[in-house]
């Protein structure tokens, strides 16, 4: 498992669709054309379009539930009787999670989130990692306060 995976799973519900490993969100061509109601137009006969939308016979998406990443930091911080820094510090961050935080697990980290920059200048790559793991925490329904992306 990635290490960001292994952070999603931490701060998600493992119910949540961002921890799911669900084969596809979207139905396969195919599927729509066997669909019930649809009909088949045998070959050589002149198409004509369909009078139903086309949005109604795709399937509908459940919006991602929102979960409070600060919220749930927070209790994690509050339940663990040390000070971290975790809205800064991505040491801090994995730290609170209970995750290696050592340099090899953040270079690590860093390629799994394709960082283009130098490993070597860890603290460039430590802010990176931090900024980018609050956005990807966004983009996986996560409520992530502007100030912590």
């Amino acid at each position: 498992m990635s290490i960001f995976s292994t952070i999603l799973n931490k701060i998600f519900p493992h119910d949540h669709p961002a921890n799911t490993t669900s084969a596809s969100t979207t139905a396969p061509a195919a599927t729509a054309a066997s669909a019930p109601g649809s009909t088949t137009v045998p070959a050589g006969t002149p198409s004509t379009p369909p009078t139903v939308s086309a949005q109604t016979s795709q399937p509908s998406v459940a919006p991602m539930p929102a979960v409070d990443v600060e919220a749930v930091l927070t209790k994690l911080q509050e339940g663990s009787g040390q000070q971290l820094n975790w809205r800064t510090s991505i040491v801090d961050l994995l730290k609170l999670l209970g995750l290696d935080s050592s340099l090899d697990a953040r270079k690590q980290l860093a390629a799994e989130l394709h960082y283009s920059g130098s490993t070597e200048d860890s603290a460039a790559m430590n802010v990176w990692l931090h900024r980018e793991v609050m956005q990807k925490l966004a983009a996986n329904g996560g409520k992530v306060p502007d100030e912590l992306k």
